[in-house]
């Protein structure tokens, strides 16, 4: 998949593009969830069936961290890296990302379509029923259907429904935050999964004969709830089954700091210190508590990998 960076205004067609259309779907498509993944698709099977490139055009920033309109956005569900990396896998020949800024915020729709989408030969889009374009998104799917008209197509996607609430990455970062990891999956249609290095913590756990894999994030991801997870831990090129506690340390810490990814992974005994991991969430275990004692900690940290054990049936 190739990666095209463009800033508006467009000074000339991206050299890959020159005599190429485009069957190209749009936005910001955080999570890359099951409702986004059906937008996708549906471009990447109109461009083999008209022998057009695959596209997807996406923002960065959030339009709404640049206009202001949520701290929330500074954190993401999937940042640029993993974005790119599961649209490769949903078969995208081409991943476009447009800078957002205060500049392009201003464009009407119509110049959207004529600065933006023309200029790519654009010749069939595909959005969500709720996209919205142009200056303080005036812009919608029927109105970018008539302004497309002739040379671009405009297939709209009705939305998806899980539980009856719509399928939406405000929906999986609701699930997180109340530890409902089993609806974050089947919304995303995958685990949620966190990227970053291991790091040096205070070594604590090896002494209470449970050694962890300090995480340090590398990227602004959205974190679950505080709490202890059954956990799959890519590192080192292999995949562990593990359990995971991200919280305080009450037990330990007598004022409260910034919370801790902290992994204890399954017949595991490598130093992986500096080394990058990948932590998939499978199930949450309970929530955070703090123990009278370190003898009650061990007890409990042994039941939740005991737990984590059944849940991947390794017990």
């Amino acid at each position: 998949m190739e990666i095209i960076s463009l800033t508006y205004p467009l000074q000339e067609c991206p050299a890959v593009l020159k005599d190429k259309k485009i069957a190209v779907a749009i936005g910001h498509f955080d999570g890359v969830h099951r409702g986004h993944q059906n937008v996708i698709r549906q471009a990447v099977q109109i461009a083999k069936q008209s022998g057009a490139l695959s596209a997807v055009m996406t923002f960065l920033p959030h339009p709404k961290e640049v206009l202001g309109q949520g701290d929330q956005y500074f954190s993401c569900l999937t940042p640029p890296g993993e974005k790119q990396a599961l649209f490769a896998e949903l078969g995208v020949d081409i991943m476009i990302v447009v800078k957002f800024d205060l500049t392009f915020a201003a464009i009407s729709p119509q110049q959207f379509v004529d600065e933006v989408l023309r200029p790519l030969h654009a010749e069939h889009v595909v959005v969500g029923f709720d996209f919205t374009f142009g200056s303080k998104g005036q812009g919608n799917p029927e109105m970018m259907r008539t302004m497309g008209s002739p040379d671009i197509k405009v297939d709209i996607v009705d939305p998806l429904y899980e539980n009856g609430e719509k399928v939406s990455s405000t929906y999986i970062r609701s699930a997180l935050e109340k530890g409902d990891i089993a609806l974050a999956t089947t919304l995303l249609g995958r685990p949620y999964e966190l990227d970053g290095i291991v790091v040096h913590g205070d070594a604590r756990g090896r002494t209470i004969g449970f050694p962890t894999a300090n995480v340090g994030l590398s990227k602004p991801f959205i974190t679950p709830c505080l709490g202890v997870f059954a956990i799959k831990a890519k590192v080192a090129g292999k995949t562990y089954s593990g359990v995971l506690n991200h919280g305080m340390k009450p037990t330990f810490n007598k004022e409260e700091i910034r919370p801790v990814l902290e992994a204890h992974l399954f017949d595991f005994h490598q130093d992986i210190y500096g080394e990058p991991i990948s932590l998939e969430f499978h199930s949450f275990i309970r929530p955070e508590k703090k123990f009278g004692s370190v003898h009650e900690l061990i007890e409990q940290i042994g039941a939740d990998a005991k737990q984590a054990k059944q849940f991947f049936g390794l017990a």
